[in-house]
């Protein structure tokens, strides 16, 4: 599935300018849109990344998530120090408020989210078996 496609992202994007102008001064770097930091913070959510710096270098690391932020292979992410002044800016309810949208297209495309862990683990037959009590008390004398 491609989330891209999936979700409505016009949709998100207007909830977000409403509170969330851009700015167009000619002095200084150029604003990332708030649409485009959205996305940094759902990847946060989504593949459960403790913090912001980790954020900033997975970003500039995966390809998937270049892809998804629509980053080309030259650009950078933005610094780790951005996602917690924007992240202050949306607030909770806001937040909250997008991603219940979300949902909603989801549940209009008959999509559900569930949340898990996966775990990696294998059975590996061992080489030798444990001595027995008898065998190590005749060792140890």
């Amino acid at each position: 599935m491609n989330l891209d496609k999936t979700i409505i992202w016009d949709r998100i994007e207007g909830i977000l300018m409403r509170d969330y102008p851009v700015g167009y001064k000619k002095e200084g770097n150029k604003a990332y849109p708030p649409l485009f930091l959205f996305k940094c913070l759902l990847i946060q959510k989504w593949f459960r990344i403790n913090s912001d710096p980790e954020l900033e270098n997975l970003i500039n690391d995966r390809r998937s998530f270049r892809k998804f932020l629509g980053l080309s292979e030259t650009d950078t992410s933005p610094d780790h120090s951005t996602f917690p002044v924007f992240r202050k800016r949306l607030t909770k309810g806001k937040f909250d408020l997008i991603v219940g949208e979300i949902l909603t297209q989801f549940s209009e495309e008959g999509l559900k989210i569930n949340e898990g862990i996966a775990v990696d683990a294998r059975v590996v037959k061992s080489a030798s078996r444990p001595m027995s009590n008898k065998k190590l008390a005749n060792i140890s004398l």
